[in-house]
């Protein structure tokens, strides 16, 4: 009798276990990539976008990559219609090799407001980086913190936006706009691994070069 009990309350507990589905596992951090492979070749590159984007009606996250760094001020309206989520802030100093800098945008906010309060929170990173390294890093980034210190500095390289096919289609045919790659349908933020084109790198996804003078 005991024997028996026991089996049927086995039984009961394996079935209850295969009634309740397996969650799936979190998609890992930075597991897809918005912007050219190391050493691709940008034409390649910007020939591929098209077909990644969304079907009509479908809401995705895509990398917006400008020509060269906006000001705030002339990165909103290069966005206009789409919902801004992250920034990709970069300082320009030629022939030096500067930090892409990645600030979340506070939803609801003004987009301007959003981006100007991104900027002064790379200008602190910069600051604190400045003050950690040494040598040649803490050169630069001192450059970098001064330049974002100026609410109309250059600094604006990329915009992860979320829209519509429609809303990224007008995007890409703004002034100023040199591509938009847009991640799978569902891919949130976190699953994000940004990495713009630079305005230097014509031919070939490479590092950019690194022997020029730090501005003091």
């Amino acid at each position: 009798m005991l024997l028996a009990c026991a089996a049927v309350v086995l039984v009961t507990a394996w079935y209850a276990g295969s009634r309740v589905p397996a969650s799936a596992p979190a998609p890992a951090p930075g597991s897809v990539r918005l912007g050219p492979e190391p050493g691709e070749e940008v034409a390649a590159y910007l020939h591929r976008l098209p077909v990644e984007l969304p079907a009509p009606g479908v809401e995705a996250l895509a990398l917006v990559q400008f020509a060269a760094e906006l000001p705030a001020a002339a990165a909103v309206p290069a966005v206009a219609g789409t919902v801004p989520v992250t920034a990709v802030l970069r300082v320009p100093l030629p022939r030096v090799q500067t930090a892409l800098r990645f600030e979340p945008l506070e939803q609801g906010a003004p987009v301007r407001a959003a981006l100007d309060a991104a900027r002064q929170r790379a200008r602190e990173t910069a600051a604190a980086d400045a003050q950690r390294q040494t040598g040649r890093a803490a050169q630069v980034a001192a450059a970098e913190a001064t330049a974002l210190a100026d609410p109309a500095a250059p600094c604006v390289l990329a915009v992860v936006v979320r829209a519509q096919r429609a809303g990224l289609d007008a995007v890409a045919a703004r002034p100023g706009v040199r591509a938009v790659q847009a991640a799978p349908a569902g891919v949130t933020a976190r699953e994000l691994a940004l990495a713009p084109l630079l305005p230097e790198q014509v031919e070939r996804a490479d590092p950019p070069p690194d022997d020029g003078p730090v501005p003091s």
